[in-house]
């Protein structure tokens, strides 16, 4: 199980929640991209460690992100991006936990 994924969403996350916020003062772009980051961040580093609920953490991060971005799929590349990284990190922490929790 690899964090690399969930610290490279979460710094994409942040940073585009900054440029979205710098570039058209979107405090919605600043507050979802800087929380949907954070949380990624957190669980990155959980997995990392081996702490608990670092899969939870990323399995949510992916979830939130997903579900702010599939509405507007259709209005650029930067929603796009962001529905199909959601669905990957989701398919990959998720998969991860289930495999894990199948164990106990």
């Amino acid at each position: 199980m690899s964090a690399y994924p969930a610290y490279v969403i979460g710094g994409l996350s942040v940073v585009g929640g900054v440029a979205g916020f710098v570039r058209r003062r979107s405090v919605p772009s600043l507050i979802g991209g800087v929380t949907v980051g954070l949380l990624f961040l957190y669980g990155a580093d959980a997995i990392r460690k081996g702490a608990p609920n670092g899969l939870e953490a990323a399995c949510a991060a992916s979830a939130l992100l997903l579900v702010s971005s599939l509405p507007r799929v259709a209005k650029g590349p930067v929603p796009a991006t962001l529905t199909v990284l959601a669905l990957g990190a989701g398919t990959y922490y998720g998969r991860a936990y289930l495999a894990l929790r199948a164990l106990h």
